[in-house]
Order: C-alpha cells, then structure tokens, then sequence
C-alpha cells in the first residue's frame, strides 16, 4: 500500500444510479407487480418479454437473472471507493478489515434473520443474497491490494474450484453435476441445513459469485484511477464483452448456464453484462452528463441495503395496506379488476419509495 494518500474521489452518479435501479426493480418486485403483469399478459405476444421479470427455470438467462449479480458487483464496486476514502483519510489496513468484518456480520445476520421465519416455524437457510454477500465482501476486501492481474487470476480460479466441486466430488444421489436436487451444491445444502432449496439455489453459491463482487472492486479500482475518461468506459466495456463471449462460449459447448446454482458460465455472462451496463451508465451519465432522472433512482440507491431489509419486513405490511386501499376505493369508479391490482402495486411502491426520499431529504444514510 501507499503512504501517499489518494486524492478524494468524486461522486459516480452512475454508482448511485446502477445501485437505485436494482434496488427499484426489487421494490417493484415485492408490492407483486410482476405477477399482475404475468396474469395480464398471459396468452398474448406480450408473455415472453414478461417473462424476463422472472428467474429462468434451470438452463438458460433472462433480464431477472442479473440482478443479484448486478447487486453484488455494484458492492464491490462502492467498497473500492469507501476503501479509497479511508486511505485517503490516514485509515491503516487494520481498521479497515475491522469495519469490513463488523459488515459482514451483520450482513450474514440480517441475511439469516429476513429468511427464518416460515408458516410452519423458524428454519435456519443460506441462501439470502446478503448471506452471499457477507462472503464475497470480505474475499474481495481480502485481495483487494493485489494486483489487478492476481486478482483475475484468483477469481478465475474460483470459476474452476466450482467446475471440479460440480463435476468430480461423487456423492451418491448427489451425483448430477448440473441437475436440479441431485448436484453436489445441494449435497452441501443438506449437510449445512438437512435440507435442500425447492427452488434449486445452493449456499455455495458463494464461491463463483465471489467474482462478481471481485470484479466490480476491480472496475471500481479502474474509474477511480487517472486513466482518461475514455480509456476507463472503454475497458470496462471490452472486458465486459470478453466475459460475455466466454460465459456464452462455455454455456453452448461445456458447461450450461444455470443462474441457480452460478455455474462459470452464468457467472462469465453475468459479470459480463454487469461490466456492460456499468461502462454504458458511466458514459452517459458521468461523461456525456445525462443526469435528470438519475436523482429518482438514487434516493433508494444510497441507502440500498436499509431498504432491502425494509422491504423483507416492515414494507410487507405497506404493500398490504396499498393493496387494500386500492381494492375498497377503486371499485366505486368502476375500474376492471387489473387496472385496481396495478394500481394498487403502484401505490405500495411510490409509499415506500418515499421513505427513502424522506431519509435523503434529510441526509440520513443508514449503513450496514
């Protein structure tokens, strides 16, 4: 590490608008608005572009499948600008790894906590993305001040531990290396929890999306360096196009792409549209200046993590309240049945997007 303390880095709206975006698609998610489109669009044209607001069901990518991916990259990507403003402060290593530690903590407890309770009692799972996160933090904090190439390297050999782990550890019923309930993923799963994910996700997912945090610590490294502002979009696109080929390469001749259990090939493509969409938003909206309805997005993107908790817990409760008002007063006006769900999704959005106005307004960030 340097001695000589970094020059404060300026604010990357693009961050804060890749950040908020995520997190909007989220909140949207959870007032059940992409289910109501779903039942509207069923049997027309529309479905298959519907579709992608939804997890593909095995093999195969779709716009949803970004998301976590996405959220975890942009992690990485904030903590190289955090770790940059610590140096910048006189900030030693140590207390550094403290503050990272106590994150990872806590994002490992909340991660547990939003997902233990079940209609039939408490149950212990890892497969929340903050869980994920709390592991992939603290790998990429971890090599951060490697070279950018040991850390490539490093990340890349995450992608093959998870090849060899899917494909040569045997266990009978566990045996299929990319099948749904029979990988070795979910063998783990059984070990850790004496249970598996109806849905296919695995705790070890960990591992191959550890790269994606990695990679945006990476990408973060590059903006915040003293490259042209052309040279930073443009390499941060070619790599992007780079993994895309490879992700895609592996994913039609050796390995599916299956976002349920992060195979390479997911994790390749993936990181590779993360790459993409981060070099696009920084060129738009740090270069060329296009920033007037980047402020939207970006009272929910400073505080990203609070208002994920919120919504896995006290929001519910607002989208009930929305969902219930719209159904008694909409009625009198005679609007059709999905024109009042709609709404009422809207509304359960808009009310919850203001908390977080009402937070930025008066400059209340709440760190996890």
């Amino acid at each position: 590490m340097s001695t000589t303390a970094p020059p404060p880095a300026r604010r990357l709206l693009s961050l804060d608008f890749m950040r908020g975006l995520i997190m909007v698609l989220l909140m949207l998610e959870a007032t059940d608005l992409y289910e109501r489109l779903a039942e509207a669009a069923k049997g027309t044209a529309f479905a298959p572009l519907v579709d992608q607001l939804f997890h593909h069901p095995w093999n195969g990518l779709r716009f949803w499948d970004l998301i976590q991916p996405g959220f975890m990259f942009i992690a990485g990507t904030a903590m190289a600008y955090s770790l940059h403003q610590q140096t910048a402060k006189g900030a030693p290593w140590r207390k550094s790894f403290q503050k990272v530690l106590k994150r990872s903590g806590l994002l490992l407890f909340w991660g547990i906590f939003i997902r233990s309770v079940h209609p039939d009692g408490l149950s212990f799972e890892l497969w929340n993305v903050l869980v994920q996160l709390a592991f992939t933090t603290l790998l990429a904090f971890l090599i951060f001040y490697w070279p950018a190439r040991q850390q490539i390297l490093f990340s890349l050999g995450l992608l093959v531990l998870t090849e060899l782990l899917y494909r040569c550890i045997r266990v009978p019923g566990f045996d299929q290396s990319f099948t749904n309930q029979h990988n070795f993923g979910n063998y783990i799963d059984m070990l850790l929890m004496h249970k598996t994910s109806p849905g296919g996700w695995v705790a070890i997912n960990c591992i191959p999306t550890a790269c994606h945090t990695i990679w945006g610590a990476l990408a973060g490294k590059l903006l915040l360096s003293q490259r042209t502002d052309a040279e930073k979009w443009k390499g941060l696109g070619l790599v992007g196009l780079i993994a895309l080929a490879a992700g895609y390469g592996l994913g039609w001749t050796v390995t599916p792409i299956i976002k349920r259990i992060a195979t390479s090939s997911f994790t390749l493509a993936s990181g590779g549209w993360c790459l993409l969409g981060l070099a696009f938003f920084y060129w738009w909206i740090d270069i060329r200046g296009h920033q007037k309805f980047v402020w939207f997005f970006s009272v929910v993107g400073v505080n990203s993590l609070f208002i994920y908790l919120w919504m896995n817990t006290v929001g519910g409760g607002i989208d009930e309240y929305a969902g219930k008002l719209a159904g008694g007063y909409l009625p009198l006006i005679h609007l059709p049945t999905m024109g009042i769900r709609l709404i009422g999704c809207a509304l359960a959005f808009f009310m919850n997007w203001y908390v977080c106005w009402f937070l930025f307004k008066r400059k209340i960030f709440i760190k996890i």
